[in-house]
């Protein structure tokens, strides 16, 4: 597909996973007030007893799937390596009333290509012929993968906070670690010395890291979140998305630890975006710390109603 940005040919380059992160432009308290803190982790446990995760057994692999909403149009969330379904649960409660929205969590498997042709078999249990698909970090490598092999299940294509493609990863700690063998405290170890370095300037961000630090130390086993590691690690390269331009968004952040602007230019230029949304302030997980803005984006390609934060209009949008 032709890309009306410029030409990008040399290779990605993703920041290290576990590397400090500066406190340059992170100036949470203008993204969650500090009175936040403890608040979503609560906010996120009475969800999960309101819409709880449900299994999907696809040949021996358990997929977690959250089911909300019983009319309108489709959506299915794919989240990143430290999340679980649940974790969209601001977007998915200011959807479930006018979409059809599911939301997964992986197994302990890391066949990509298997993957997407579990996400096809779930769909059809769920009696969902087309969908619009959102993947975030690695949910977005998935989500684009899935578009390519099976676009006539495509409505539209929202690729959040990723990379296109994961050639260069096997060089990177952790993937050029032997994942399988190498001991999860260490793994563990690693993720939480970036999650307390990226806390430390800014307190007001200690609620999404609480959430995070409680995945890695737990909440996601050890043999589901290196399986999510090996998945990237070993990932086949992503086909051409032969879907219609003006179905196919982007969704990235100024201040992204993880997905740097070499590896976002990369995306723009693989999937020539009808749309960009560009939050100013929001890293990894602006679904998390920018929950509104996110929201009207989804009602936005989802073509409902805007009730969270208004995003403007044009190709390439900034908020």
């Amino acid at each position: 597909m032709h890309s009306k940005f410029a030409d990008f040919n040399c290779k990605v380059k993703i920041s290290r996973e576990f590397a400090p992160i500066s406190p340059k432009g992170l100036k949470i308290a203008q993204i969650m007030p500090i009175g936040m803190e403890k608040k979503l982790i609560n906010q996120r446990r009475l969800f999960t007893e309101k819409y709880p995760e449900k299994t999907h057994d696809i040949d021996g692999r358990k997929w977690g799937v959250i089911k909300a909403g019983i009319s309108g149009p489709a959506l299915l969330l794919i989240p990143g390596t430290l999340g679980r379904a649940d974790i969209f649960w601001q977007q998915i409660e200011g959807l479930a009333t006018r979409a059809q929205v599911l939301s997964v969590t992986y197994p302990a498997t890391h066949d990509l290509a298997e993957w997407a042709e579990d996400i096809a078999h779930i769909l059809d249990r769920e009696s969902v012929e087309r969908t619009t698909i959102l993947g975030s970090s690695l949910g977005g490598y998935l989500a684009q993968y899935f578009a390519a092999k099976y676009p006539e299940r495509i409505d539209g294509l929202i690729a959040a906070n990723t990379l296109s493609s994961a050639e260069d990863l096997a060089q990177k700690p952790p993937y050029s670690s032997d994942i399988a063998n190498v001991p999860i405290d260490q793994l563990r170890a690693g993720f939480l010395t970036g999650l307390k370095a990226r806390a430390q300037p800014a307190p007001a961000y200690q609620s999404l890291t609480e959430m995070l630090i409680a995945e890695v130390e737990g909440l996601i086993p050890e043999d589901n979140l290196k399986a999510r590691l090996m998945a990237l690690k070993y990932a086949p390269a992503i086909p051409p998305v032969k879907i219609a331009r003006e179905k196919i968004v982007v969704i990235e952040s100024a201040d992204d630890p993880l997905i740097i602007p070499v590896v976002q230019e990369g995306v723009r230029s693989f999937l020539s975006p009808s749309m960009i949304f560009r939050f100013k302030q929001g890293g990894h997980f602006p679904y998390v710390v920018r929950p509104n803005a996110y929201l009207s984006i989804l009602e936005e390609c989802l073509g409902l109603d805007i009730t969270g934060d208004d995003w403007g209009r044009g190709e390439v949008r900034e908020l």
